[in-house]
């Protein structure tokens, strides 16, 4: 049997956005009527990820989750975010003519480190279901972290449920 939902979101310009959507990916599993399988919670947007991870309790100044923050800290030392055009080859000449002739501006073609981050943490995470339960272990968190920064946008987080 396989069982599908959308969950939006709405994500902040300026900032890397983390979503946790832990409460609603179990809404839709119970919805599902699946009680074996596994959930698969994942993005088509390639600037995003989703991640398993523990909530930490603690926030930053900035407002994010103390690990929230530590991740970007640690993505600024290895992809720093894209402030100014010529810090990597992308976009080039076709890329922002493709993005102008689809209604995107300049600078919301200059987010190569969110495709570059996305990348790198992959953008989906499966979860087991066992027992109509999403076995996450005691501080487990499921989290879709928009990185492109150039605006703020809805976005669309994908869950199928997979199982008897």
């Amino acid at each position: 049997m396989v069982y599908r939902e959308e969950i939006k979101v709405m994500s902040n310009h300026g900032v890397p956005t983390f979503h946790d959507v832990t409460a609603k990916v179990k809404e839709i599993a119970a919805r599902s009527g699946i009680s074996d399988g596994i959930v698969v919670v994942y993005s088509h947007h390639t600037t995003c990820s989703v991640i398993t991870q523990e909530c930490a309790f603690d926030m930053s100044m900035t407002g994010l989750e103390t690990l929230q923050q530590d991740l970007i800290d640690v993505f600024e030392k290895i992809v720093p975010t894209q402030r100014r055009e010529g810090m990597y080859l992308h976009p080039g000449e076709k890329a922002i003519v493709f993005a102008a002739e689809h209604g995107e501006n300049l600078r919301g073609c200059h987010n190569t480190d969110a495709h570059l981050r996305s990348s790198i943490i992959g953008r989906s995470e499966t979860v087991v279901l066992m027992d109509g339960t999403l076995d996450l272990g005691e501080f487990g968190f499921i989290y879709f972290i928009d990185f492109d920064q150039t605006r703020a946008r809805e976005r669309t987080v994908q869950v199928q449920v997979i199982g008897d």
